[in-house]
């Protein structure tokens, strides 16, 4: 199994990328948090990789740090959340904020990402929030606790995440503001993100 990636970023899109690792392609999901995180096509880059093999798919899921790929695990444990909804969960929100608001039970939080609902962010809740508590305190021991997270709607992460997939920063600007005066400020990162996207891409 593929466990660790280290290669140059060959291309980006809306739900993954690919990775030239010596002249070999792989392609590997991220979350959107994630993928605004990726350097600039051509740059050198290094991923923790969860290889998921079905009867019809081989599926690479990869992860910028140790706490996201735990907590990736750990959303997998959750009954009827496969790797794509675990990857969706966490395109929420950074794996920070995402780790307090399940450890703090705020179901209301969570069933705002896209694709979870009410009854999903119950459950989520119910399965790990001691789970979630437990991995905050081995990030501490280790010193890998994810840093306080900003706001999933910031406009400043719009724009950066717009700019790693090659858009201009006028065109990412404009596109960031239309979609959070739209959606609100508080939306999730993904819902933003994701609109912002389409906006663009409809544009002349």
């Amino acid at each position: 199994m593929i466990a660790r990636l280290r290669g140059n970023v060959l291309e980006k899109g809306p739900e993954d990328a690919v990775i030239d690792v010596n002249g070999v392609g792989y392609r590997v999901n991220l979350s959107t948090v994630s993928l605004g995180k990726l350097p600039a096509d051509g740059q050198p880059v290094d991923l923790r990789i969860r290889t998921v093999v079905r009867e019809d798919a081989f599926e690479l899921f990869g992860f910028l740090s140790p706490a996201e790929e735990e907590l990736f695990q750990l959303l997998n444990t959750v009954s009827r959340v496969g790797p794509r909804m675990a990857l969706g969960v966490m395109s929420g929100m950074e794996v920070g904020e995402l780790i307090a608001a399940l450890s703090r039970g705020e179901t209301s939080r969570l069933a705002k990402i896209h694709g979870v609902g009410k009854k999903t962010a119950e459950r989520l809740v119910l399965e790990l929030k001691e789970k979630v508590r437990n991995l905050h305190s081995e990030g501490i021991a280790r010193g890998t606790t994810p840093r306080a997270p900003v706001a999933s709607g910031n406009k400043a992460d719009l724009v950066s995440a717009l700019l790693n997939l090659g858009y201009k920063q006028p065109q990412a600007e404009k596109a960031a503001d239309v979609v959070i005066e739209r959606l609100g400020p508080d939306a999730a990162f993904q819902t933003l993100f994701r609109e912002a996207l389409k906006s663009l891409r409809s544009s002349p």
